[in-house]
């Protein structure tokens, strides 16, 4: 996500995006999804506190396989607090993911970010790294 190019080709992605969008796996709506990923870039700024989960994954070498390599699963839970069931006017949650997606590698210029809750301390690179990932995984999931 901090790569300039990256990110507008994630905002394209997210500009096609409708709706009425039917995932091709899970069983998020597309409204569910966007509001899922604000929900996420919230956390990312620390304004949103996740509890911990999995702490195995904090640990290299796992931890930088599942950051930078291997593929995203389907189906795999979420933090409960990113589970959001009403979301707001469509609009208005698209133009905040994009904003959010645009500022996202200037969210912490100290390099302090909030700890992840399933990888705990991250460096800002693999943030980057991995909000990217999610954010593709999540367009994937809806076709664009």
């Amino acid at each position: 996500m901090s790569d300039a190019r990256a990110c507008r080709e994630l905002i394209a992605r997210l500009e096609r995006l409708s709706p009425e969008a039917r995932p091709l796996w899970g069983t998020m709506t597309a409204p569910q999804m966007l509001a899922h990923l604000a929900g996420w870039m919230r956390m990312a700024k620390g304004e949103l506190k996740a509890s911990p989960r999995m702490p195995f994954m904090r640990y290299p070498p796992l931890k930088q396989l599942i950051i930078y390599w291997l593929p995203f699963p389907k189906g795999v839970q979420t933090a409960p607090e990113l589970i959001i069931s009403a979301s707001a006017d469509w609009a208005i949650e698209q133009t905040t993911v994009r904003e959010d997606m645009l500022a996202f590698e200037k969210m912490h210029p100290n390099g302090l970010w909030p700890e992840h809750p399933v990888f705990g301390r991250m460096t800002p690179k693999a943030w980057g790294v991995f909000a990217y990932r999610h954010t593709d995984h999540h367009l994937r999931q809806f076709g664009v």
